[in-house]
Parts: structure tokens; sequence; C-alpha cells
């Protein structure tokens, strides 16, 4: 309980009663201003030039945040090549994802493909099958929309129990970026799909020739064909010149490198809808076309990488929620592992299929917390705890875990990944 009467137990209160004592706040937190040679001695960043305009011709982070980037987990995956990487989460506020540190999940390992050699042929069944050059893509009318993408695999690691200390690698195999490019409706639309067209194939131009099967019904709805991402041009890593967006759709259908389109009147089963991407299910029968990543979140500050280091007091408890179903309706945070819950605050109305950021204002006394997040997205669907999906899917599953994160904070501000049941 917070007593009014007490002007610590505000965040204002809090911070006019540190600087009152003449000393820190919070066990080290703001200085005071009397004291504190940044504020009463000119430093050397104020008694000479800085770097000119043309220092950096395209803009880099400073090297005061060289640690903001993409990690690998070198016991994941055999090498490199066919592996993935973790978008740094737990470091990032709001929601878009800058393209360099936006995670990277390759089958055969990034290629470089010039704008000039790129092709895309749609074929099939078709009335007139086309192959479109970039300069072909660019002459279409664009769109511009904001989705998510998550791998199937993302928190995969965790079925069975805590595993990975840190959001960014029991969370990062996520981005969430602004696209810009062509819809898939208008280049089927153009070659003309026939009555008995179903279903799409999507293959890509890397050596692992990715290809997924998706619904025609999807691919007319809201399926882009996107050569932009956050108002440039895509990163090699991520399909430069061209890639497919399959909005709230697991990541492996986003295919890189777009080549072909080809209409069916039925799925293809290929290797990555069959033999991968499939859920095992407790009984071994495995369940296929779980294409939607439903609703998920997670804290991401405090965490393991994010530790609390200014001690009692205010706190700021943030992350990240999603839905493939549509938008975030609501988030719900818990200090005290799921028995109780506080809605917290969303920095802007949800949007589907993209992220939303929330946060929580929290008077932390120290004390050992338990804290989880709970999505509810726009069709009332709640994200379920471990063991809900487990009665479910149990033990065998590695795709499409969405369940509720624990991070234990201890009362020295570190955290650590740990399961409440």
């Amino acid at each position: 309980m917070t007593d009014k009467s007490d002007p610590t137990t505000t965040r204002r209160g809090f911070l006019k009663a540190g600087l009152a004592a003449g000393g820190a706040v919070a066990a080290g937190g703001a200085a005071h201003a009397a004291g504190d040679p940044l504020i009463t001695e000119i430093q050397p960043w104020a008694q000479g030039l800085g770097e000119g305009v043309d220092a950096t011709p395209y803009g880099l982070p400073i090297k005061y945040e060289g640690d903001v980037v993409r990690r690998n987990v070198e016991w994941l995956t055999a090498d490199t090549i066919s592996s993935i990487n973790f978008t740094p989460i737990h470091a990032l506020d709001g929601t878009i994802t800058p393209q360099g540190c936006a995670f990277e999940r390759h089958h055969s390992g990034a290629i470089e493909l010039r704008k000039e050699d790129y092709r895309l042929m749609i074929n099939g069944l078709v009335d007139t099958p086309l192959v479109f050059t970039y300069a072909d893509l660019e002459r279409f009318p664009r769109v511009t929309r904001t989705y998510f993408l998550e791998c199937a695999a993302n928190t995969g690691m965790e079925w069975a129990g805590a595993q990975l200390n840190g959001s960014q690698f029991t969370h990062g195999m996520i981005h969430n970026m602004e696209y810009t490019g062509v819809t898939l409706r208008t280049l089927l639309e153009e070659a003309g799909v026939k009555p008995e067209g179903k279903w799409v194939m999507v293959e890509g131009a890397d050596a692992s020739s990715n290809a997924r099967s998706i619904p025609l019904e999807k691919a007319m709805d809201d399926c882009l064909v996107a050569f932009k991402a956050n108002g440039e041009a895509l990163r090699m890593e991520h399909g430069y010149p061209v890639r497919l967006c399959v909005p709230g759709w697991e990541g492996n259908m986003w295919v890189k490198w777009l080549r072909r389109i080809e209409v069916g009147d039925k799925p293809w089963e290929s290797r990555e809808e069959t033999s991968k991407y499939t859920d095992t299910l407790e009984d071994g029968t495995s369940r296929k076309w779980t294409w939607v990543m439903d609703a998920k979140s997670v804290v991401t500050s405090p965490s393991p990488q994010m530790p609390i280091t200014h001690g009692k007091g205010p706190l700021v408890i943030t992350g990240l929620a999603w839905s493939g179903r549509g938008a975030i309706a609501r988030v719900d945070v818990s200090v005290d592992g799921g028995k109780n819950w506080k809605e917290a605050r969303l920095a802007a109305p949800g949007q589907d299929m993209a992220l939303t950021r929330f946060y929580l204002d929290h008077d932390w006394d120290g004390s050992e917390m338990f804290l989880q997040s709970r999505a509810i997205d726009s069709t009332g669907y709640v994200q379920p705890t471990k063991t809900q999906l487990r009665e479910v899917r149990g033990l065998n599953s590695i795709y499409h875990n969405n369940c509720i994160q624990t991070w234990w904070v201890k009362p020295s501000g570190e955290a650590e990944n740990v399961e409440v049941s």
C-alpha cells in the first residue's frame, strides 16, 4: 500500500527528497548538482570541435551503444549458414526494429542479388504467365504497412523448462518494420488467376529454394511483395531486393529473394511444411497448417539482460506484445507470478499484426518479483500459461510457443529466467 503522506512514494517526491538530502537518489542515482563535476566543470566535449557532416555518410550507432547487436547461440545449430540470430529486444524501445539489429534466419546463407538481375515469375493456373523485373515492380501502385515478423520457433527452446537467460534469446526471433511494396493481389490480378486456382506456392532464389504453400484467400488478402523496409532498401540478410510479407503468419512463409509465385489447385507439401514447421503433439501425431502466430508478450525490462541498477523507488516495467489474429487490445502485468494483475499502459493503440509497446510505472520496494505479462488481442484471445499450452500440446513441440514468460527479479535487481507452476 502506498502512503500518500510520504513524499518519497511519488516519483516527483522521491526525486525531490533525494536532491534535498544533498546526496544520491536511490543509492547512486541522480547526483546532487552542487557536487557533480559533470555539471560544475567544463568537459572535454565542450572544449573543442566535433565531427563534420561528412564524417559518416551513412549514419551508424555511436560506439557507446556497441552492445545493442544481434547475437547467436552457437550450440543451437551446426554452423551459421543455416541458422538464426536474435534481435536485442531488451535494449530497444518503441516498436520499430532498426534493420541493422533485426534478427536473421537463413537456410543456405544470405545471398547478394543485384536489382538488375532480379526477376519474379508468376506461373501455373493463370491466364497469362508473367515475369517482372525490379523496375517493373516499382511502377505498380504502392502501399506502406507495418508488420511484425516472428519465427515459428521463437521461444521454442522453453517448452521443456526455462532454458535461455535473456529476452533476446527467449523472444528475440522477431522484428517489426514498416514495409513498402506492391500487394500480392495486384500482381496476381495482373496475371489473372484461373477459377480452379486455390493455392499459391512462393519460392526464394537462394540455394535452399525455400518454398511454402499459401491459400489463395490469404494471398489475395494482405500479402505484400516488399522492396523497402523502414524507408530504405531491404538489407541483404532480409531478402534484398524483394521479399514477401505474410502478415501475422509464421516467418518461414515470408520468403526472401522472392523469385517465383505459382498458382495451383492444392498445396505443394514442401519440406518446410511437412518435415519442418509442423507441431508434434503428445500422442506423436503432427498438426500442420498452423500458420498464425497467436497473441504473445514479454517484459523486456527488467529482465536478465536489463537488471535494475538504481535501487528502490520508481521503476518503469516495459515490454512488447503482438498478435497474428489482429491488434493488441490490452496487456496485464504481474509482479507476483500471476497471482495479481495490473493493466499496463499501451504506448499507442494496437495495430493489426504489429508490435505494441506497453509500460507499467511501478514503485519497487526492493523485494523479489516474479514478473509476467499477459496479452489480450482484439479477438478476445488471452495469452496462455505454459501449463495451459502443455495440457493441449504436450512437450514435443518446437513451434508456436506463446506462453506467459516469467522473470525472477531478485532484491539485488538481477533477473533470471524461471518457470512458475
